[in-house]
């Protein structure tokens, strides 16, 4: 909010504004340091912090959101985990009536901080980028290119790669 104000406010105002920003960015700076320091003390989850961040793309930030988020990391399967994170597509049917598959519900906060990953995923790793220009090749809704990748990131990270398993 400060720094949309700094952009719009005059020059004349600007000094008061950012001492505000200094002042939020080193309480930031405070909470991650003690947040770190957490981490480190107890084993298992500095275990879990390193296992996440052996992944492409994940740092810090995505690491300590799946923790935080996912506590159910390593007690259920990919499939189990995009679900509950809200990636994975769900049926619309009723009856006879066939509707078209969504990806809807879920842990918002966990998708939002795997929406960077996701970008990084589609350039660095060949199969999600080759399926990502497969689906976009194909017309695909945006919703569900963008979709994918982050539930192909989930999938990969907690399951293929090893880390599910390794949680366990």
């Amino acid at each position: 909010m400060q720094k949309n104000r700094l952009l719009r406010m005059p020059k004349s105002v600007h000094p008061p504004i950012q001492r505000i920003l200094k002042v939020i960015q080193k309480e930031v700076e405070r909470i991650d340091r003690k947040l770190d320091k957490l981490v480190e003390a107890i084993p298992q989850w500095r275990e879990q912090r390193d296992l996440l961040m052996s992944a492409k793309g994940v740092g810090r930030v995505v690491a300590y959101t799946l923790m935080s988020e996912l506590p159910e990391l390593g007690q259920l399967n990919r499939k189990q985990i995009a679900a509950l994170v809200g990636v994975a597509p769900m049926n619309r049917d009723s009856g006879s009536y066939r509707g078209k598959r969504r990806v809807s519900g879920g842990r918002s906060k966990v998708r939002m901080v795997l929406y960077m990953p996701m970008w990084s995923s589609i350039q660095h790793d060949p199969k999600i980028k080759a399926t990502y220009e497969r689906l976009l090749a194909a017309g695909k809704p945006k919703k569900v290119k963008n979709g994918l990748p982050v539930h192909f990131l989930s999938r990969l990270m907690l399951g293929k790669s090893g880390i599910y398993c390794q949680l366990v």
